[in-house]
């Protein structure tokens, strides 16, 4: 009688609405400790940086179409996530993510293709987070020589997760096309974001999306890992050479991804992020290198093909941990991945990507 009862709740439970809950596969977080994953926090930490930054930043959310996001500690960063996050006002995100090494450590080499994963949702601060409809129909319709599934890969990955807590904050509601982007010659990134971009314009003609207003464009990336964790300090181990470092991060930033954003650009912007066996200068270590030519090249022909014309970059926010130090945020659980000095420090930015008529606003700028 009780091996009845027992299998009667049982079958009970599978077949009940709550069985849903039981049977989605929802991504795990990767990070607890360097982002915010409790609602009442996150709402405190950003009151703080609304706070911190009030009336230093103006808005910036007309016509952006894309953006390049810092994905390392909020207490550290959190003054260059800001910036970025509260200008956009979108339903959905497709997001470019770094394939750090911690993966490729764990998986082996991974390279000459996108990694896509295959969880129900993804974890957030104040409830799980949708996938949008567009991921399967990318996995439906890409070759399959273009990517691979991976839950494990996606589950090793943080620079895709960090970015979140910032999205949900200001869309409970948004949901996510999360890509990890692997190492790849720029020839076959050229080819293949051809692919994804006639992909995704089918998908917005078909839905009839807004590009800013329903659907946007995210990258991932971290700029120059400067130290002897990272065994890159071609420029020394004291004040100066953090100097000369972050000043080459920013050179960069503004001979490349301020104005006017192109392919011609873009393949020149491998020359600076990028080594290779050839290169007679330092390369800085940026987390992002491949996210950031890969969405690039994807978001100009989506641009191109609904005839918006070419992409302005507008800088909003460089910064660097040894500047930054440690935001003095208490009563959360939030805490440092790493401990920053000369010897160990890290470079970010956050940068708005624009249509081009936001090009004579941004040129003013410069």
């Amino acid at each position: 009688m009780m091996k009845q009862k027992f299998y009667l709740f049982f079958f009970l439970i599978l077949n009940s609405p709550f069985s849903i809950l039981y049977s989605q596969n929802v991504r795990p977080i990767k990070d607890d400790i360097g982002f915010c994953w409790n609602a009442g926090e996150m709402n405190h930490f950003v009151d703080y940086l609304s706070k911190e930054n009030s009336g230093k930043l103006k808005e910036e959310s007309k016509n952006l179409v894309a953006a390049i996001s810092v994905h390392d500690d909020y207490l550290y960063a959190g003054n260059v996530y800001y910036p970025l996050y509260k200008n956009i006002k979108t339903k959905e995100v497709v997001i470019f993510g770094v394939t750090h090494g911690s993966v490729r450590k764990e998986m082996g080499v991974l390279s000459n293709v996108l990694i896509f994963d295959e969880y129900d949702k993804w974890r957030g601060p104040y409830k799980d987070v949708e996938i949008s409809p567009l991921r399967e129909i990318i996995k439906s319709k890409l070759p399959k020589e273009d990517y691979i599934v991976s839950n494990k890969a996606h589950s090793i990955e943080h620079s895709i997760e960090a970015l979140i807590p910032f999205l949900q904050y200001y869309n409970r509601d948004i949901k996510i096309t999360p890509i990890m982007v692997t190492q790849m010659p720029f020839e076959r990134m050229d080819e293949m974001s051809t692919r994804l971009m006639q992909i995704i314009a089918e998908y917005i003609r078909a839905n009839k999306l807004e590009l800013c207003k329903d659907i946007f464009f995210l990258i991932s990336n971290d700029a120059n890992h400067y130290g002897e964790d990272f065994s890159n300090s071609p420029y020394g181990l004291d004040a100066n050479a953090h100097k000369v470092a972050t000043g080459n991060d920013q050179r960069i930033l503004k001979q490349n991804l301020v104005g006017e954003i192109n392919h011609a650009g873009i393949k020149k912007l491998t020359t600076e992020i990028w080594s290779d066996s050839t290169s007679k200068k330092p390369i800085p270590i940026w987390c992002g290198k491949y996210p950031i030519t890969f969405g690039f090249l994807t978001v100009t022909k989506i641009l191109k093909e609904f005839g918006e014309g070419e992409l302005y970059g507008k800088l909003l926010k460089y910064s660097d941990t040894f500047t930054e130090k440690v935001l003095p945020v208490k009563n959360t659980s939030m805490g440092l991945t790493a401990v920053f000095s000369y010897k160990h420090w890290c470079g970010w930015f956050t940068e708005g990507f624009y249509l081009e008529s936001k090009k004579q606003e941004v040129q003013n700028e410069r």
